[in-house]
């Protein structure tokens, strides 16, 4: 009984063995390729996170320069706000 058991356990240990023991040429290549696509993939995506990244510092630019120009016509139109009160405490005081 104890040999039967023993022969059985050596026999599903090689049929595993066997059985992982078979990567072919094709198998390898088919690896090969998936990670060259997954390579090509990473650097596709590398490249867009780049390009995307100039984009987004052009668009900080141009709402820095929007920002700047805003405060610009803020103080004068606060300026202008100014002289027209000045102007009419000075109708009223005449």
């Amino acid at each position: 009984m104890t040999t039967k058991l023993r022969l059985s356990v050596f026999f599903a240990v090689l049929v595993t063995a066997a059985g992982c023991a078979t990567i072919t040429a094709e198998d390898l290549n088919a690896v090969r390729t998936i990670a060259q696509n997954a390579q090509s993939a990473a650097s596709d995506a590398q490249r867009q996170a780049g390009e995307a990244r100039q984009m987004a510092s052009g668009a900080q630019s141009t709402a820095n320069q929007a920002l700047s120009a805003a405060n610009a016509a803020q103080a004068c139109c606060d300026a202008t706000n100014e002289k027209v009160d000045r102007m009419f405490e000075q109708s009223l005081s005449k």
